[in-house]
């Protein structure tokens, strides 16, 4: 141990956007109840190139005593987040998560995990020009925040406050046709599998959201299929979790396309 030049994270300042993850190539940084932690000395170079992508300015570089920056256990794999290459990762679909009653860390040096607020409601097509204009106009994406996972969210993500929340099955978008015009918009979206994820984190991390963003409402958007009903079950164990009465819609589609049963707010 020596003295050294390592980040330092004002817990006050911090809400948790998330977007030092993905900046800090070596994987040092982490989100734990809903804040950013360096995760362990050794994974910190110290070079702060976190600092430009906290909008709270909450990370600076100190010089304190710390152990030795090590490199070899800090790069992860390319492609890899960096929780993964040290053997502590959840995994994409929740294999090995650690459960202890807490916040699920968030632990990634990959841009794709990034917090984006992608302007609600934008509805402006891209510019066309030359041969582009004789082909019909693209459809605009409604879509209003990025990530849309639910792993990869970020429960204090600034889209998410007092929203109206979506919790949409993955094969959703794939079924109805019109997805976009009819559900989005102003409504920040995630999504999940009930029959392939680990439901368990699911819950946990929806009460988290729903704690934590104070969200408005929230409507769960599934499948006909059996299996998919249990993202309503995840939502209704999550409010329960989280203490909370808020109206709960139920939509149903079909494998066909179809909205089959918009169920009524519970």
């Amino acid at each position: 141990m020596a003295r050294r030049k390592v980040v330092e994270i004002d817990q006050e300042k911090c809400n948790g956007c998330g977007l030092c993850i993905p900046a800090c190539a070596e994987g040092a940084l982490e989100i734990v109840r809903g804040k950013a932690h360096l995760v362990a000395d050794v994974y910190c170079d110290g070079l702060g190139a976190c600092l430009g992508e906290c909008p709270q300015g909450a990370i600076t570089v100190v010089e304190r005593e710390a152990d030795d920056f090590d490199e070899q256990a800090a790069r992860p794999p390319r492609g890899y987040p960096a929780a993964a290459a040290r053997g502590q990762g959840s995994g994409p679909r929740g294999q090995g998560a650690e459960r202890r009653g807490e916040e699920m860390p968030i632990r990634a040096a990959c841009p794709g995990s990034t917090a984006v607020d992608l302007q609600f409601g934008r509805i402006e097509p891209p510019p066309v020009s030359g041969a582009e204009e004789a082909s019909p106009a693209p459809v605009p994406s409604r879509l209003g925040n990025w990530p849309v996972q639910l792993h990869l969210v970020p429960p204090h993500a600034p889209f998410l406050k007092n929203a109206d929340l979506l919790l949409v099955a993955d094969c959703v978008p794939f079924a109805l046709a019109d997805f976009h015009g009819r559900f989005l918009g102003k409504r920040p979206v995630v999504i999940g599998c009930p029959k392939l994820d680990d439901a368990n984190f699911y819950a946990e991390k929806l009460a988290q959201i729903v704690t934590a963003a104070e969200i408005n409402s929230l409507t769960v958007i599934h499948m006909e299929v059996p299996c998919c009903t249990g993202l309503v079950r995840i939502a209704e164990s999550a409010l329960r979790s989280a203490g909370k009465e808020l109206r709960l819609e139920d939509v149903t589609i079909s494998i066909r396309g179809r909205i089959v049963s918009p169920g009524p707010p519970k």
